[in-house]
């Protein structure tokens, strides 16, 4: 009786982990969306509303990790459900970066809008970041049905974001070096694509924490990366 009520009670946190976490992914996700398609219009009102609701975000993975931290002192998860809760923790970390760097593309974007129009380098970043939020997409799905072998795939695309990501980056220096008056805007946009290959990167490492769920063991990190002319400080 008493190891069921356990069991029971387990499952119902777990349950509520669960359930921030989705509410977390969605929240990441439209905030990441969301800033991409802020570069394009430059509404800088709905960019700042934006940046406010990171907060939300903050609060969510807080949640969740005292939860998690609960639900190991007063359960005492062994085997796979420790697993189960650690990936939790893990998971909610890297959705909240998701949102932090969707954050960042909408500050440096409203930089941008008030350098004006005239001075943004004739460059498409619309494929890197397509890419990228369908990665996110996909990586939210496997937190909801986890499965090793779409997580695989998924870690397995981190390569082309690697590609899109060098070739607009030689691109912006390109038209950086051809003007000058392009170099303010164009360091923005350096970053802002940065960001984004950030937040393509933790979308792998959420499917590389649901392959851990399923199969006990780490993926073997030795994917293939793409070759980078440029290196940009992570912000």
């Amino acid at each position: 009786m008493r190891n069921d009520h356990i069991s029971s009670s387990f499952n119902e946190d777990m349950a509520q982990l669960n359930h921030c976490l989705a509410e977390l992914g969605r929240l990441a996700q439209t905030q990441f969306a969301a800033s991409v398609d802020g570069i394009a219009t430059q509404d800088v009102p709905a960019l700042q509303v934006l940046i406010d609701k990171d907060r939300a975000l903050d609060e969510l993975e807080a949640q969740i990790h005292t939860k998690a931290f609960e639900v190991i002192a007063m359960r005492a998860p062994a085997a796979t459900d420790l697993r189960r809760v650690l990936v939790a923790l893990k998971l909610a970390t890297s959705l909240e970066r998701i949102g932090d760097f969707a954050k960042n593309i909408a500050a440096r974007t409203i930089r941008i809008s008030e350098m004006g129009n005239e001075r943004i380098p004739g460059v498409n970043i619309g494929r890197m970041a397509e890419l990228v939020n369908s990665l996110v997409l996909d990586a939210l799905v496997l937190i909801d049905t986890p499965d090793s072998q779409k997580a695989v795939k998924i870690w397995s695309r981190d390569v082309e974001v690697d590609h899109l990501y060098g070739t607009f980056n030689q691109e912006v220096l390109a038209s950086m070096s051809r003007n000058a008056d392009m170099v303010p805007t164009g360091s923005h946009l350096l970053f802002i694509a940065k960001n984004i290959e950030r937040v393509g990167d933790y979308a792998t490492s959420i499917a590389e924490q649901i392959y851990f769920l399923v199969e006990g063991v780490m993926l073997d990190d030795e994917r293939p990366k793409a070759d980078r002319e440029v290196t940009i400080n992570k912000i």
